[in-house]
């Protein structure tokens, strides 16, 4: 939809021409404030290789939009390395590009008017109206500065109004209540956008001109142990917004950060030559592992022997022993292979697998490094971090080697950022665990910000999945879920399903749809969520064909694709030259709700929420079933067939694209 250009000069080329035009019938207070405008949209549109100003063109109308791109929000923690600038609403990171959507055009021209009017930079505030009499979008920020500098809203907002150009924005505007801003978008700009964007393999969402360079830890299981249901939101949330990253233009690197060293494996070795069942072991080589770790850890809490050997055989492990070092090799071989099964029907990817293990010989050096900098000293034996100049912190010291000079998984997440700063020179790093480990992280962080790397360091926290009767969810024995047994149940349950409502398809199109439908299910009840708040896990719910639910997306889609099926029309695409007419306020209502797509995943992106995205998808359904109620597609009019089947076509493809954006497959038919 728009169009990017860099121009080093563009500052200097644009404060001359507004002076010019300024002093040619301007009072010096607008003046003054063109020249702010100007300084701010030039200066502040910056990347991190370098002075660059976007000038962004509308295809369309060729008109100069320049909306820039609001920082991300991190309700959990986030390390505040990098300097922010505010302009408008918006917050400007050195390294985020522009990429305009509607609702930033309409905040970057509303927020240029109330400069150029009052000579405050204040933001516009605008977000989509919730009510459709208050027209598609409002802005409320003429309200905040009319009260700071003692002025009526309602006459503030109309020179505000007055001050907007019509060529610059797309819609109508008019003035409600004490000083809001309604907008109501121009349908025939609407009818056109929507057919550019129907050019656009990426659907108009334009993918980020300074583009960040993130790491993605996610998922990190333990070596030795089945993956639980406990594993499955950092899985699952880590792979969609990397998917979501990626989509808006970003280079990722995902890392499995595997628990793969530490005492347990002392454990392990003696359990496995003393009590392995090797029959068992060949059955289910983790379940085995686990029942080992579990005997010996029980019998070394009264056998001072037996613990004195699982101590001695860590001690050979840790130095390199040959026979322990297979027998880890051995555990770490058969633990991958079943963590990999599990990813390879959830769809998950690595780009690495870089467990506690790989960092092991880095971390004496990094206690050093950290001592010789003043940042870490020695207390009643062990080597600590003391966070003299945070209050917050004041009563925590990080520990990152013990008495017995043993190190701690403090030391291994340090050794991790330096690995990662050098070898991925990431802007970004991205942590998805559990929100019971924010202190852990606000530590880490701040160390790393005084050790001096220069980067965002972001916890992203969820909450713990319930069972129906409020409580973490567990077996009647009370132990976690298997992530297996909870996949296994999910198809069985949707191919039940599937049989009973389409008895007559072959047995394997059968397995198929459940399994899509059935790992889908899973994901999107955990992706719906508010991924700070806890969640009850619910099997009816879960693959319930209508309400916010997988299935009703993926049955949506299908839907729609099966009308252009029965009108054998296939492989239908709009052509750039169609008429397009959106007349009647269904028509208008999905056109205007399609193309708040890329606002969305900007949100997802400020604030790590794939709720957001969801939630759009649910409401895009909802709004194309409102529409396709009312307005016949196949049999409509010769002249309204080709909007309506432009309408179709779109949603089809921004459910398409949004579902697989939170990693879950769609089906032609259902």
């Amino acid at each position: 939809m728009y169009q990017a250009e860099c121009d080093p000069v563009a500052p200097l080329r644009l404060g001359i021409a507004l002076i010019l035009w300024t002093f040619h019938g301007f009072s010096i207070t607008a003046f003054l404030a063109r020249v702010l405008t100007t300084f701010l949209q030039t200066a502040l549109c910056s990347n991190r290789a370098g002075y660059c100003k976007k000038s962004w063109h509308k295809v369309i109308t060729g008109a100069n939009v320049g909306p820039p791109l609001p920082i991300r929000k991190s309700l959990c923690y986030k390390s505040a390395a990098t300097p922010q600038k505010v302009f408008g609403s918006a917050t400007y990171n050195k390294r985020l590009s522009c990429m305009p959507t509607i609702q930033q055009l309409l905040e970057e021209k509303t927020a240029q008017a109330i400069v150029a009017v009052s000579g405050t930079v204040a933001p516009a505030i605008v977000t989509p109206a919730t009510n459709p009499k208050f027209g598609d979008y409002q802005a409320n920020g003429v309200m905040a500065v009319a009260k700071a500098q003692k002025q009526n809203p309602r006459k503030l907002a109309e020179a505000v109004i007055a001050e907007l150009k019509p060529d610059d924005i797309p819609a109508t505007w008019d003035i409600a209540g004490p000083g809001f801003i309604n907008f109501h978008l121009d349908p025939q700009w609407l009818g056109q956008t929507l057919l550019s964007t129907a050019q656009d393999e990426h659907l108009g969402v334009e993918p980020a001109t300074a583009p960040d360079t993130i790491v993605v830890d996610f998922s990190a299981p333990n070596v030795a142990k089945s993956m639980h249901v406990g594993h499955i939101r950092s899985t699952i949330l880590g792979d969609t917004l990397t998917r979501i990253l990626r989509f808006l233009g970003h280079s990722v690197t995902t890392d499995n950060h595997l628990g793969d060293w530490g005492t347990q494996f002392g454990m392990l070795v003696v359990g496995y030559r003393s009590f392995l069942d090797q029959a068992a072991y060949e059955r289910d080589p983790l379940a085995e592992m686990e029942r080992l770790y579990k005997e010996v850890q029980a019998k070394t809490k009264t056998d001072t022997t037996l613990a004195d050997s699982a101590r001695a055989e860590l001690a050979k492990l840790q130095q390199g022993d040959t026979d322990n070092t297979a027998l880890w090799n051995e555990f770490m071989r058969v633990s991958r292979q079943a963590f990999e099964r599990i990813y390879d029907r959830l769809d998950v990817t690595f780009d690495h697998w870089l467990g506690e293990s790989f960092y092991n010989p880095m971390l004496a050096d990094v206690v050093r490094e950290l001592q010789d900098k003043g940042i870490a000293r020695p207390s009643e034996g062990a080597i600590c971090v003391f966070y003299d100049n945070d209050p917050d912190l004041a009563d925590t010291p990080f520990l990152i080697q013990k008495q017995d000079g043993a190190f701690l998984y403090a030391t291994t997440d340090l050794a991790t950022i330096k690995y990662r700063a050098t070898t991925f020179q990431p802007d970004r790093i991205v942590y998805v665990t559990d929100s019971r480990q924010q202190l852990h992280f606000r530590q880490l962080f701040s160390v790393a910000r005084i050790w001096g790397y220069d980067m965002d360091l972001e916890h992203i926290c969820f909450g713990t999945i319930l069972g129906e009767d409020g409580k973490p969810i567990k077996t009647r024995e009370g132990e976690p879920i298997k992530l297996t047994a909870l996949l296994d149940e999910a198809e069985e349950r949707a191919l039940a399903v599937v049989r009973d409502k389409n008895p007559g398809l072959p047995q394997e199109e059968q397995a198929h749809i459940a399994r899509v439908v059935a790992i889908g299910a899973v994901k999107y009840a955990d992706l719906m969520q508010n991924r700070t708040m806890d969640y009850r896990f619910s099997w009816d719910k879960l693959l319930a064909l209508d309400g916010n639910t997988a299935p009703y997306l993926q049955y949506a889609y299908a839907r729609i694709r099966s009308i252009f099926r029965k009108g054998g029309l296939t492989d239908w695409q709009p052509t750039p030259n169609i008429p397009v007419q959106l007349l009647a306020p269904e028509e208008q209502n999905l056109a205007k709700y399609m193309l708040r797509f890329g606002d969305v995943l900007l949100e997802v992106e400020r604030s790590y929420k794939p709720n957001l995205l969801a939630n759009f998808l649910y409401e895009l359904a909802t709004q194309f079933n409102l529409f396709y109620q009312a307005h016949p597609v196949l049999k409509a009019p010769e002249d309204r067939r080709p909007t309506r089947l432009l309408l179709c076509s779109l949603t089809a493809r921004y459910l398409k694209t949004g579902l697989d954006l939170l990693g879950i497959e769609t089906l032609e038919a259902m």
